[in-house]
């Protein structure tokens, strides 16, 4: 039979344990600006210490527009925003998934806090991405209307386009795979 102070000692040891993987209740939680993702007052904290000291970027500050590019070993995933004369946000995109499995399309992108409104032209699809700063991130499940941007086997659900350049005029200039502008007006 275990004595008290060894019961005492397991019982704690199981209380840590159990308190390593809880999720802070709704109360605890802070809406992070950068990310729109819940997190503690201490990780709110820090990132907002890491951003005044200049380490990360503060993405509420910072203009979508530029080139957004990604290698890898399927291909080239490419994302152009360029501004419009008359304030609109022009994007154009490609997503390359291997040979003839790619994604393609254009449109008007409107920023609302950390995320962008995607309206595809000459199509029904409408993607909310959400804007780091540094990268855009495609959501994980898109509306059928999207699938129409893609062959037969490719999707642009959960492709994430990590920032290269923050000039308008490297935007304006990027070309696709096939070199044919990607953000054309």
């Amino acid at each position: 039979m275990p004595n008290h102070s060894t019961l005492l000692f397991c019982l704690s040891l199981a209380g840590l344990v159990a308190g390593c993987g809880r999720v802070a209740p709704q109360a605890e939680r802070v809406e992070n600006g950068a990310a729109n993702a819940a997190m503690t007052p201490a990780a709110a904290a820090l990132e907002r210490a890491a951003i005044d000291a200049g380490v990360i970027a503060d993405s509420a500050h910072m203009s979508p527009v530029g080139l957004y590019r990604h290698r890898h070993e399927a291909g080239r995933d490419s994302l152009c925003i360029v501004p419009g004369s008359d304030g609109t946000m022009w994007f154009g995109l490609e997503a390359m998934f291997g040979e003839n499995i790619e994604c393609h399309g254009h449109g008007t992108v409107r920023r609302s806090g950390d995320r962008l409104v995607m309206n595809f032209a000459r199509s029904a699809c409408l993607i909310v991405a959400r804007y780091e700063g540094d990268r855009i991130m495609l959501p994980g499940a898109l509306d059928v209307g999207c699938e129409r941007l893609c062959s037969e086997r490719g999707t642009l659900e959960g492709v994430t386009f990590p920032r290269v350049s923050a000039s308008a005029s490297v935007a304006a200039d990027a070309r696709s795979v096939k070199g044919s502008p990607l953000c054309s007006l």
